[in-house]
This record gives structure tokens, C-alpha cells and sequence, in this order.
């Protein structure tokens, strides 16, 4: 089964979304597999990816404020905040979201649907370089 495999880099602006679907989908398109599936994996503990809305940006800014309510900074009882008061939460949030998305591939397109895009999801409040490898395989 033929494989083809690329990474991103992505500079964030801190924390938020960062729709990443258009570099994805070039990735695919340049493998040449038209049936099979890509897997999106962010290289990072305090980064997630999600596949969110990406028609109305309210959705996602929505979704960063739930994670400060339910994660807040500055919480008493975190051990590890070597590097500042969102260094556990930005690690919380990244284990309850995702480090990888699995999308099918058809016709030699991803299959996400009408209003669904692919977000690297910063948790850290400084601007950070992320690495996102992107595999395709497939036929």
C-alpha cells in the first residue's frame, strides 16, 4: 500500500485556532492516492488538533474560552509550572482534546464535511513553532 508522508510547520500567535485544512489537503493532492486515508499528528504536548466548524469563527472562539473556564491558569495545586502559569493547563487541555485526526480519503480528496475544517489548537499563551506530521496511504 503506497505511503507518502509530509510535515507541517506552523507558527501560532499563541493561544487559539489555526485552520491548517488547505495545507493539509495540498499534502494530499501531492501524494497522488485517491482512495485511502490521511492521518494529521501534532508533535507537541501543550498543542492539539481538533476538527471543528470553520464558517463562523464565534464557534471556535467559543470552544477556547470553554477550555480557560474548564482549565483555568493559575491554579493553586499544579506542580508543574516550570514554564509559567499555563504550563499543566496547557498539557490538560491537549490530553482532552487530540494529538491526531484520521480523515478518509476519496476521489483524492479528504471527506470532511460542508462546515468541518482541520485547527491546530495552541494552548500556550506565547506565540510557539509547532511540528504537525501529515501520512497519506492509501491506492
Amino acid at each position: 500500500m503506497p505511503a507518502y508522508t509530509e510535515s507541517l510547520t506552523i507558527r501560532t500567535r499563541g493561544k487559539g485556532t489555526f485552520e491548517i485544512t488547505d495545507e493539509v489537503a495540498a499534502i494530499v493532492a501531492r501524494s497522488g492516492i485517491q482512495t485511502g486515508t490521511v492521518t494529521v499528528f501534532v508533535c507537541h504536548t501543550s498543542a492539539s488538533l481538533v476538527i471543528m466548524e470553520n464558517a463562523d469563527p464565534s464557534a471556535r472562539r467559543d470552544l477556547e474560552a470553554f477550555f480557560d473556564h474548564l482549565v483555568p491558569e493559575d491554579t493553586p495545586y499544579f506542580i508543574h509550572t516550570l514554564e509559567g502559569p499555563d504550563d499543566m493547563p496547557s498539557h490538560i487541555r491537549m490530553a482532552l482534546t487530540r494529538t491526531s485526526e484520521v480523515i478518509p480519503i476519496i476521489s483524492g480528496r479528504m471527506t470532511l464535511g460542508t462546515w468541518q475544517g482541520i485547527f491546530l489548537f495552541e494552548h500556550r499563551r506565547i506565540p510557539h513553532t509547532r511540528k504537525i506530521v501529515v501520512a497519506v496511504t492509501g491506492d
